[in-house]
Order: structure tokens, then C-alpha cells, then sequence
């Protein structure tokens, strides 16, 4: 669990840094071979909001330790 969670913090913190989103683990805290994350971004423009989520689902994607297997998307 260790090293999942050194990985994470690493993931979670270079993507805050780099984009304007938060991000935060909401499940499979206990398992070490999976995760849930959410990543949440405010914006006036649907155009930027879509833009920077996936300017950052482009940057988990380039973390080899990383697979994102289910990528679900809501509009509020």
C-alpha cells in the first residue's frame, strides 16, 4: 500500500501543479492494485473545461505505473 500511495501522491501532485483541477482519490483506498479518481475543473467555458480535462487525462495516460480503464465524464 505504500508504494501505491507514494505513486499516487506523486500523480495527483504533479497534475495540480500542472492544470487547473483538483484531483482527489474516491475509492479502492484498501486495494492496492486499483484506485478511483476524481478530477474536477471550473470554468465559464464548457470549451476550456473540456480542454483542460483532457489535457490532463493525456498527462495520467503518460504515467506507465498508471492504466485508466474507465473514464466517466459529468456536466453540472
Amino acid at each position: 500500500m505504500k508504494e501505491k500511495r507514494a505513486v499516487l501522491q506523486r500523480v495527483m501532485s504533479r497534475l495540480k501543479q500542472k492544470y487547473n483541477i483538483s484531483v482527489s482519490e474516491t475509492d479502492y483506498q484498501d486495494l492496492w492494485q486499483r484506485t478511483k479518481l476524481a478530477i474536477v475543473t471550473v470554468s465559464s467555458s464548457r470549451k476550456a473545461t473540456e480542454r483542460e480535462l483532457q489535457n490532463a487525462l493525456h498527462f495520467l495516460d503518460s504515467f506507465p505505473e498508471i492504466e485508466r480503464t474507465i473514464t466517466d465524464i459529468e456536466w453540472l
